[in-house]
C-alpha cells in the first residue's frame, strides 16, 4: 500500500503543481476596503512563516486527505485495494470515523516546536472535503467529538479548539482551514444519486431548497468556528470550485457537474460569501478571508501551491507547500532537506510572500520525528537571522543569482547568501541591482567582525573576512546593509 500511496502522492504533487499555475495569480486581484483587515493583512505580511496542519480520520491509513472518495480517475483519487468498488470503499473509509483515537494528541508539543522554528502562525484543518470535522460542531456527528467516535469522551476531544489553544499560548496566531464542498453533507452529495465527481451532484436550480439547507448548514459551522474558538485571524476556504457563477458558464479546465437539455454545465454554488464574511467578521473584528482560487473581494490573499512564483506579485500571497512528499499523513514520508526549506523560505520573502509549511500528525496524534528535527534546525538558522525575515518587504532586484534582498521598514536592506548544501562562506560576495549608501554599515547577522565593500560598475562586491569565513555558516548567510543608495 506503500508504494502504490507514494505513486499517488506524485501524482498528486504533479496535480497541486498544476493547479497551483492555474491559481490565478495574474488574474486582476480585489483590494480590502475594511481598515481593520487592511491593518491585519499588514500584520499578518510581518509574520512571514507559518505551519498548516493536515489532520483527519484518513490518518489511519496514510492516505491522501479526502480525494479517494471522490469519483474521478485522477492519480490522487485512486483507491486501494485497486479495483474495489466505489461504495463498498466509501463505506470503509468513513468506518475510520468509529476507530479514530488520537491517544497521544499534545498539541502543546506541536505549538513550542512550531515557536522554536520560528513559525508565526497556524493554520489548521478544521474540516477537510470528506466533511470529518476535527472539533465538536452541532451540526453533523460525524466529528471526532461525534457518538460514534471512541475520543469522544477524552478532554481534549474538541481538537481545533485544543489546537488553537496551545498555538495562541506560545504566542502564535491562530487561522482555521475550513472546507466549502463537504461531500459527507445529505445537501452537498445527496444520496439520491451518485457523486459524479467533486461538485454538488444535482441541480441547484432544480432542488434549490436542498442548496439552500447546505448553504445555512455552512453557515453555520463556520459561525461556530468563529464564537468558539477563541480568537482566530484567518479564515483559510478551501475547494475554490464552490463558487458564485452563472450557471451557463463554463471553461474548457472545468470540472463538469450538472446536465441541462444534454449540455453539461458548470453550476452555480453560491454559498453566500458575503453573508458568510460578514458574521465572521461580525464575530472575529479583522478577520483575514480567504477564499482560495476565488478572486474577489473575499480572497485577501492568495495561495501558490507547492510552487514559489518566479517573480514578485503585486497583492498579498503566501505559498503553501508540504514540508515532506503528502499533506497528510504517511508513514514512511520523505522529508525536504533543511536547506531547501530555509532557501524557499528566503526566496518567498524576497518575492513579498510568506512560508505556509504543512506538517501531517499521525492517527495517535504524533508527528514523525524528522518534523521535529527539522524544525528545530530552522529554528537554530532563524534565531540567528530571523531580522532578515521577519517584518521584512520585498526590494528590487529581489534576488541576483545567490543572492536575496529583504528591506526592513526603517532602510535597512538584507542581502542573503544562499549556501549550497556543505559550502563555505566565499571571502567575496558580489551583487547587482542594489549599492550601500556613503558611510552605511555593512555586518553579518551572527559575527562582530567589520565587513568592508566597494561600489562595483552596476552593484557591490562584499569582502568577507577569515575569522567570519571560518564560522560555522550553514544554508544562508544575511548581511544587512544600515542604508542604499
Amino acid at each position: 500500500m506503500r508504494k502504490l500511496f507514494m505513486l499517488f502522492s506524485s501524482a498528486l504533487l504533479a496535480f497541486s503543481t498544476a493547479s497551483a499555475q492555474d491559481h490565478g495569480l495574474e488574474q486582476p486581484y480585489v483590494p480590502e476596503t475594511d481598515k481593520a483587515v487592511l491593518q491585519k493583512l499588514e500584520d499578518w505580511q510581518d509574520w512571514k512563516f507559518g505551519m498548516i496542519i493536515h489532520w483527519g480520520a484518513y490518518s489511519q491509513w496514510g492516505v491522501v486527505e479526502s480525494w479517494s472518495i471522490c469519483p474521478e480517475d485522477e492519480g490522487w483519487t485512486q483507491r486501494n485495494p485497486y479495483g474495489i468498488p466505489y461504495y463498498d470503499y466509501v463505506k470503509k473509509y468513513e468506518a475510520l470515523a468509529t476507530t479514530f483515537n488520537p491517544v497521544k494528541f499534545d498539541p502543546s508539543k506541536w505549538a513550542k516546536a512550531a515557536k522554536g522554528a520560528g513559525m508565526e502562525y497556524v493554520v489548521f484543518t478544521t474540516k477537510h472535503h470528506d466533511g470529518f470535522c476535527m472539533w465538536d460542531t452541532k451540526q453533523t456527528d460525524y466529528s471526532v467529538a461525534g457518538t460514534k467516535s471512541p475520543f469522544r469522551n477524552d478532554p481534549r476531544a474538541n481538537i481545533a479548539k485544543e489546537v488553537f489553544d496551545a498555538f495562541r499560548k506560545e504566542g502564535i496566531h491562530a487561522g482555521a482551514y475550513f472546507s466549502k464542498p463537504d461531500w459527507h453533507n445529505e445537501n452537498y452529495w445527496w444520496p439520491y444519486f451518485p457523486p459524479k465527481d467533486r461538485n454538488v451532484n444535482y441541480d441547484v436550480t432544480r432542488y434549490p431548497e436542498r442548496w439552500k439547507k447546505f448553504q445555512e448548514f455552512t453557515y453555520n459551522q463556520i459561525e461556530e468556528l468563529m464564537t468558539t474558538m477563541g480568537k482566530i485571524e484567518i479564515l483559510w476556504l478551501d475547494g475554490g470550485w464552490v463558487r458564485a457563477r452563472k450557471q451557463a458558464e463554463k471553461k474548457a479546465a472545468d470540472i463538469t457537474a450538472a446536465e441541462n437539455d444534454g449540455k453539461v454545465v458548470k453550476q452555480n454554488q453560491d454559498i453566500n460569501m458575503a453573508g458568510i464574511t460578514a458574521m465572521a467578521r461580525k464575530h472575529q473584528p479583522g478577520l483575514i478571508v480567504v477564499d482560495r482560487s476565488v478572486h474577489g473581494p473575499f480572497e485577501n490573499y492568495r495561495t501558490p501551491e507547492q510552487q514559489i512564483p518566479d517573480k514578485p506579485l503585486s497583492y498579498p500571497w503566501e505559498t503553501c507547500m508540504t514540508m515532506a512528499n503528502s499533506w497528510s499523513y504517511v508513514p514512511d514520508d520523505k522529508y525536504k532537506s533543511v536547506n531547501t526549506l530555509i532557501h524557499n523560505l528566503v526566496d518567498i520573502v524576497a518575492k513579498g510572500g510568506n512560508y505556509l509549511l504543512n506538517v501531517g500528525p499521525g492517527p495517535d496524534g504524533q508527528l514523525h520525528d524528522e518534523a521535529y528535527t527539522t524544525m528545530a534546525a530552522i529554528g537554530e538558522w532563524m534565531k540567528v537571522n530571523g531580522d532578515a525575515i521577519y517584518s521584512t518587504r520585498s526590494v528590487a532586484p529581489y534576488k541576483d543569482g545567490k543572492v536575496c534582498f529583504t528591506r526592513k521598514k526603517n532602510g535597512n536592506i538584507y542581502a542573503i547568501y544562499l549556501l549550497d548544501k556543505d559550502e563555505k562562506l566565499p571571502a567575496t560576495i558580489s551583487f547587482n541591482g542594489l549599492k550601500p549608501a556613503k558611510g552605511a554599515k555593512v555586518t553579518v547577522l551572527g559575527a562582530k567582525e567589520k565587513i568592508s565593500w566597494k561600489a562595483t560598475g552596476t552593484g557591490t562586491q562584499i569582502s568577507i573576512p577569515a575569522a567570519v569565513q571560518s564560522k560555522n555558516w550553514q544554508h544562508a548567510v544575511a548581511i544587512q546593509i544600515s542604508a542604499v543608495e
